[in-house]
């Protein structure tokens, strides 16, 4: 036994050294394994293309899933879809870019932008992606952004502000990295269908995106969009109340993707906000939620709609813990039996052509 016990002592010392010479070889090597790491990481992850073995279809990528409200863990409201192999964005809040290119997607190759309402947690991502999808792509047109009448505007300040920033990049790396006349963004303006009505704002190559009307008064415009291609189908519902026109255009489509804001758990930011003196934000926690849907009625629109799967983005309030989804969630799974999921940044949800399946994955 006495031997036994002096062998295992041996073992702990010897173990014990390793670990110690380990930790000193890693304190005066510690800059070379850094830089080779970085390396690794550099050589994995540059030149990611996400979407090179992606099945013929429609695809969604949430590169936003949050609200104005600070959420650690999600960027400002951000949709890319995939129809095939072409990429369109459906609203570009704060981060959304940077999202974008950390999910491997490739910035370069977004056709247009589509904004659901000039909020500006949907527009104030624009800038980044202009640059980047620009500079990533040596484009010499400028990014096509979609949008109710008003658009214009948006866009004519964005490119304003990048103005003197696009001359800079230009005369750093050159016209043949920074075209100048592929620089900004140009505003593509459609007028808003009014009640149940719907209008095809984008029709080209099997892919047809159809606007409607939807309730985020006394915010107007604002639209939702419906994304048709190869027999499959996804809505964005963008900023809403409870709308029968959301309801409408959404008829038996697969993915509906849907803003919602629990109201009891908002009820309690509001008073912990009071609690702290913060009165004009516990009013504006207050005011937002009469414009909002709550995940229950977002369940009731996706019955009603016959849609195959619900997500749910644009989380209000902020959930950085998956522990606190079933608070948010509240009675949904009581009004919609349908999967429901609580968007995340990072998400892809693939609805191959031909099939009627809906896979799920994480793109990191």
């Amino acid at each position: 036994m006495a031997g036994r016990m002096r062998t295992y002592g041996k073992w702990v010392s010897a173990i014990a050294l390793i670990g110690l010479a380990g930790v000193i070889l890693v304190g005066v090597f510690q800059a070379q394994i850094a830089t080779a790491l970085l390396v690794w990481i550099v050589d994995a992850r540059v030149g990611r293309d996400t979407t090179a073995t992606l099945p013929d279809g429609l695809h969604v990528a949430l590169c936003g899933t949050g609200s104005p409200l600070p959420d650690p863990t999600r960027a400002g409201p951000c949709s890319v879809v995939i129809a095939g192999k072409r990429l369109f964005v459906v609203d570009i809040g704060e981060g959304g870019a940077r999202t974008i290119v950390a999910m491997g997607l490739p910035i370069g190759r977004i056709e247009g932008v589509f904004l659901t309402h000039f909020h500006s947690d949907h527009i104030d991502g624009l800038g980044p992606l202009m640059l980047q999808s620009w500079i990533a792509s040596s484009a010499t047109s400028p990014l096509p952004v979609h949008g109710p009448t008003g658009v214009e505007a948006v866009v004519a300040g964005f490119d304003a502000a990048y103005a003197t920033d696009w001359g800079y990049r230009t005369a750093h790396h050159g016209g043949g990295v920074a075209p100048p006349g592929g620089a900004g963004a140009v505003a593509v303006p459609f007028v808003v269908p009014q009640g149940n009505a719907r209008q095809v704002v984008y029709r080209q190559d099997g892919l047809t995106i159809t606007a409607f009307c939807v309730d985020h008064g006394p915010v107007r415009p604002a639209v939702g969009y419906r994304f048709d291609y190869k027999g499959r189908s996804v809505v964005f519902s963008g900023d809403t109340g409870p709308s029968a026109s959301l309801v409408a255009a959404a008829k038996g489509a697969d993915l509906l993707v849907h803003e919602a804001l629990q109201p009891h758990l908002v009820g309690l930011l509001t008073t912990a906000l009071e609690r702290n003196h913060r009165y004009n934000l516990a009013q504006v926690t207050r005011d937002i939620r009469n414009y909002h849907t709550t995940p229950e009625q977002a369940a009731d629109a996706a019955k009603a709609a016959g849609v195959k799967r619900l997500v749910l983005n644009h989380i209000v309030p902020p959930l950085p813990l998956r522990f606190a989804y079933p608070a948010f969630l509240g009675d949904s799974a009581h009004h919609f039996a349908g999967p429901i999921t609580v968007g995340e940044d990072g998400m892809l949800f693939s609805l191959p052509a031909g099939t009627a399946t809906i896979s799920q994955s994480k793109l990191e």
